[in-house]
């Protein structure tokens, strides 16, 4: 029987075990999305005890601890933290085969040296230790940016951030860290949603234009991405959780806009039509500030409307969509490529059904850079060791897989950087089964290239960031 999680986590071959040690284990990250907090980053304040840097806001652990029937007042609500942390010590055992279980002890092992399994017996041991080293200068989150190698990092921004907190980091010479903004603008393509009109009006007060046409609209929206750039934007993000792709005239766009900014109703076929051009008009000022534009596809997003109204979104009761968007995909990517304004792409899906044909699709749309157009590493329900290999070899089968940008955390949390170790343990266990295997040689120059650059090097390339930046 194999240790529990040793060194060798994960490694089943000698070849892995090489790949992983020598090549993957010591590469700095470049965590190219999450939605970690930039102030919370430039204040760089202590925090208070293991339940507010491990459990609040993450709604993975949520959604497990609601599974062994724990009351939402330990999750969401205003129990002491020392209970929230005695119920999630309470549920953490019965997660095996759930990728929680794997990623707690990492963050425990990695970060504060424990390599106990965490139960009930063991939590009150835990909790002092932890909360002791919490207490020191290593666990500031500056620090433990810095602890865990990493070299820069995206968050996730609304494109009406004034960024400030960005701009202090790198103002910031003592933290060497990249902690640059991604440009989010879902308030710009939820036309149906009723804060439309409120996003437009700050649009319009931000820019000092008059956005009184989808013309303006657009160019409002120039305005905030130019500001980005300047501020080391090289990434777009966009959720789709429904079909995004319906032709229109200019003047039906105009009139939609026009429609939505007048809070009148709008049809299912309006609210599609209006999407498909804000998405292409944005694809095109990406292409021309050399950004990627990721696309994360298939959400079903609050379910549980009474939850929704007790504790608010972004709380674990989302899971996977089922609709079918295979020619919306093609369609909005061929727009922009017959146009030559198709930017760098990125594309995630959420229900692994569709891996192959998101692996296929990028093939159509390839050149002048190597990988210009990705399928995105297994996304939230995807992230766990059979999502990414099976993420891993839909891309393998399909592409090119050393010319993958490799893993991201997506995560709110500061200890969860422990998840690229987690998705290299994997990495280098498929190549290395592939080798030992016979399918590959074992040519350790080319594998080490090919390890690297998934790890990191690709996407400092991909993205154009030098790796001597501050």
């Amino acid at each position: 029987m194999k240790p529990f999680m040793d060194e060798n986590f994960l490694l089943e071959t000698e070849t892995a075990k090489v790949l992983y040690h020598e090549y993957a284990k010591d590469m700095p990250i470049f965590d190219y999305h999450c939605h970690l907090s930039a102030k919370e980053i430039a204040e760089n304040k202590s925090f208070s005890n293991l339940t507010e840097v491990w459990l609040d806001g993450d709604h993975y652990k949520w959604r497990a601890l609601r599974t062994m029937g724990i009351d939402e007042e330990f999750i969401t609500g205003d129990a002491d933290e020392k209970a929230k942390f005695y119920k999630w010590a309470e549920t953490i055992p019965y997660a095996i085969g759930n990728p929680l279980y794997h990623w707690t002890h990492l963050e425990l092992q990695r970060y504060f040296n424990i390599h106990t399994p965490l139960s009930p017996a063991t939590a009150e041991e835990i909790w002092k230790e932890s909360n002791k080293l919490l207490s020191t200068e290593d666990f500031t989150p500056q620090q433990l940016i810095k602890r865990s190698n990493v070299h820069g990092l995206c968050t996730t921004d609304d494109p009406l951030d004034d960024l400030r907190y960005h701009r202090e980091l790198k103002e910031n010479e003592s933290f060497k860290a990249m902690v640059l903004p991604t440009f989010r603008p879902d308030g710009a393509l939820n036309i149906e949603n009723a804060s439309f009109v409120q996003w437009i009006e700050k649009l319009q007060e931000l820019t000092g234009l008059p956005i009184n046409s989808y013309e303006n609209f657009i160019n409002g929206l120039e305005v905030r991405v130019d500001y980005f750039h300047e501020q080391g934007c090289r990434l777009a993000d966009h959720g789709l959780d429904s079909n995004f792709y319906m032709k229109a005239s200019m003047q039906e766009v105009n009139e939609i806009f026009t429609k939505g900014r007048r809070r009148e109703s709008l049809t299912e076929e309006e609210v599609i039509k209006f999407k498909t051009a804000v998405l292409q008009s944005l694809g095109r000022l990406y292409a021309k500030e050399g950004w990627a534009m990721q696309l994360h596809i298939g959400g079903l997003r609050n379910n549980n409307t009474k939850k929704l109204k007790q504790v608010g979104a972004n709380a674990g009761f989302d899971s996977i969509a089922d609709f079918a968007y295979a020619e919306d995909l093609s369609s909005l990517l061929d727009s922009l490529d017959y146009t030559d304004s198709l930017p760098k792409t990125i594309v995630y899906n959420l229900n692994p059904r569709d891996n192959y044909m998101i692996a296929s699709m990028i093939g159509n749309f390839q050149g002048e850079i190597p990988g210009k157009v990705q399928f995105g590493s297994g996304w939230w329900f995807n992230d766990q060791r059979d999502g990414m290999v099976e993420q891993l070899k839909a891309l393998a089968n399909c592409g090119l897989l050393p010319a993958f940008v490799g893993m991201l955390t997506d995560s709110r949390s500061l200890l969860s950087f422990t998840r690229h170790e987690y998705f290299r343990r994997i990495l280098c266990n498929v190549i290395g089964n592939w080798v030992e295997n016979g399918e590959y040689p074992l040519d350790h120059s080319m594998l080490k290239k090919m390890v690297e650059d998934i790890c990191f090097n690709n996407i400092m390339e991909y993205l154009q960031i030098k790796r001597g930046d501050d």
